[in-house]
């Protein structure tokens, strides 16, 4: 099975982690994280999206093996979230 993202903070997704829509059903395309009763859970720019899960780098690091700075990370989160489809359209 091909592996999701969470479509604003990259997140992988696993079925326990999915997001809830309006309805409370399951939402395949973000977090529980980010979307739940089908809103965002934060009024936030790409920006300080990408300030808020820098905080995570040590867990980052941890699972994939790498050693990137916090800074490092949040660059790297800024050039990944514009494949995401709630950046889409704030891209610049």
């Amino acid at each position: 099975m091909e592996q999701r993202f969470c479509q604003s903070c990259g997140m992988p997704l696993t079925d326990e982690l999915l997001g809830t829509n309006a309805d409370g059903t399951k939402n395949e395309e973000y977090c529980i994280y980010c979307y739940k009763d089908g809103a965002f859970t934060q009024d936030c720019t790409m920006e300080q999206m990408a300030d808020f899960c820098a905080q995570f780098v040590d867990e980052y690091n941890k699972n994939t093996g790498q050693n990137v700075s916090r800074e490092e990370y949040r660059k790297m989160m800024l050039q990944y979230f514009p494949n995401l489809k709630r950046w889409q359209s704030t891209a610049k």
